[in-house]
């Protein structure tokens, strides 16, 4: 993945791209080649005014945008198009033949077509629902996107800035959980905790489960927070090495019934640690950078994804490699495993999901394509029926997994997404998008095919 160096306290990117860029400043730079009457102007490129921009055409613009206006013409996102000099749909076909998708290692796609599944889209399996801009998803590594989980339909964790936030979508209330900006000291000594506190941590990715909160920073950071205790229970560096950035952070039960917490980094290795105690148990190394690291349903395998087109599958307890999934082009970053253990799923800088049985390893059963972009993220519903895909922008693609990913919604919306997430029950889908001015989580509700619960809404 792309280096950093970090320069009086700020990071920076070492590798150049085009992959991420605020859509506010985009949507003002547009609005205005199409504006003769437009007399702004900006000395910094990335300090937006879009906000101030629309503020004075139409004052204060509303935070929140319900199913009830959208289904009377409201944008999901609160993007007044009306007020602009191009439409939605003529911007969209600007950005699809704009957006420069980013590459680790370029190759010829030709003849991806061949290799995708034709895919019927179209279909509504969510329902848009509400949209908040009370809180605002944000991200600090643009190939790193696991950082939205919902823990019921109605809770929702996200990273705002410095801090963890919950978001309750039934009292459309927000509250901070965890602030990695102050010194952490956690409340669990042992072998791994360090003798000074962590601060100013820059979370890169996250996750949270079964009232367990882990978050994983840009120094090889790991911290673990109970979601029903104010204090951080254990925190540590993983590493020491200078590239080491937690790019992936998974909890698990193991095989025997234990918690775990599995931990992949930069610095090449899957650490695997008791939940309990929160001592290491494992070390497990590999040939290049590990970007994304899940385990499966039983605990018994993880999936390991890296700098690397080859993905592998490694037994738990052992670290061994017992089979090599070969047919992407690029590096990998996502990965998510269907209920029944079966069926696993990649995403790909080349723009591609695969799906493998991991009872025959020996070729992906489906390649699934975005529209534009990497798979950045990717969520099995609970009850296997729905696999959610998301690109770095724009596009979360649900396939229904019955019609054997024939059948798919596409949910078309604007700016970086920060991640996905279904809530347990499979009611609801979350969506957190990262931008200054458009920064939100949007819900999407399960639509049921019952004629007196489509009517209430």
């Amino acid at each position: 993945m792309a280096g950093f160096q970090f320069q009086n306290d700020e990071l920076e990117f070492v590798d150049d791209f085009n992959e991420f860029s605020d859509f506010d400043n985009e949507l003002l730079a547009f609005s205005e080649s199409s504006s003769p009457m437009s007399s702004h102007s900006n000395d910094d490129p990335f300090d937006s005014d879009v906000e101030d921009y629309f503020d004075i055409c139409e004052g204060k613009s509303k935070s929140e945008t319900t199913a009830f206006e959208a289904k009377n013409g409201k944008d999901i996102q609160g993007i007044p198009w009306e007020r602009l000099n191009f439409s939605r749909d003529g911007y969209r076909e600007t950005r699809l033949k704009q957006y420069k998708n980013y590459q680790s290692l370029p190759s010829s796609r030709l003849d991806l077509g061949k290799e995708c599944k034709q895919v019927e889209k179209g279909q509504t399996f969510y329902d848009f629902q509400f949209n908040t801009r009370l809180i605002k998803s944000t991200i600090v590594h643009f190939q790193l996107r696991n950082l939205l989980w919902a823990t019921s339909k109605h809770d929702v964790y996200l990273m705002q800035n410095s801090s963890v936030m919950h978001w309750s979508a039934l009292r459309k209330r927000s509250e901070e959980v965890l602030n990695v900006s102050k010194p952490i000291v956690p409340t669990m000594k042992c072998p791994q905790s360090l003798p000074e506190p962590l601060s100013r941590v820059q979370i890169s990715t996250m996750c949270v489960k079964d009232n367990l909160l882990v978050a994983g920073g840009f120094h090889g950071e790991l911290i673990c927070k109970y979601l029903n205790q104010l204090d951080v229970v254990f925190s540590t560096k993983v590493t020491t090495e200078e590239n080491a950035i937690t790019n992936a952070v998974d909890i698990c039960n193991s095989p025997s019934g234990s918690k775990w917490v599995i931990v992949g980094n930069n610095d090449a290795e899957v650490r695997v640690f008791d939940a309990a105690n929160f001592v290491c148990l494992n070390r497990f190394c590999f040939p290049w950078s590990v970007n994304n690291t899940l385990a499966s349903p039983d605990g018994k395998l993880i999936a390991v994804l890296g700098d690397s087109s080859e993905c592998l599958v490694s037994e738990s307890h052992t670290g061994k490699v017992i089979g090599t999934l070969k047919g992407h082009s690029d590096y990998s970053f996502s990965s998510a495993w269907h209920p029944d253990g079966r069926i696993l799923a990649t995403g790909n800088q080349d723009t591609t999901c695969r799906l493998w049985d991991i009872r025959n390893m020996s070729r992906s059963l489906e390649v699934l394509k975005g529209r534009m972009g990497a798979i950045r993220a990717l969520k099995f519903s609970s009850d296997g029926r729905f696999l959610a895909m998301a690109e770095p922008a724009d596009f979360v693609h649900v396939f229904d997994t019955q019609s054997g990913y024939e059948k798919a919604q596409e949910i078309d919306l604007f700016g970086e997404i920060a991640g996905i997430s279904f809530s347990p029950d499979t009611e609801a889908l979350f969506v957190g998008v990262a931008d200054r001015t458009y920064g939100s989580v949007l819900e999407f509700n399960r639509r049921h095919r019952n004629g007196y619960l489509d009517a209430i809404f």
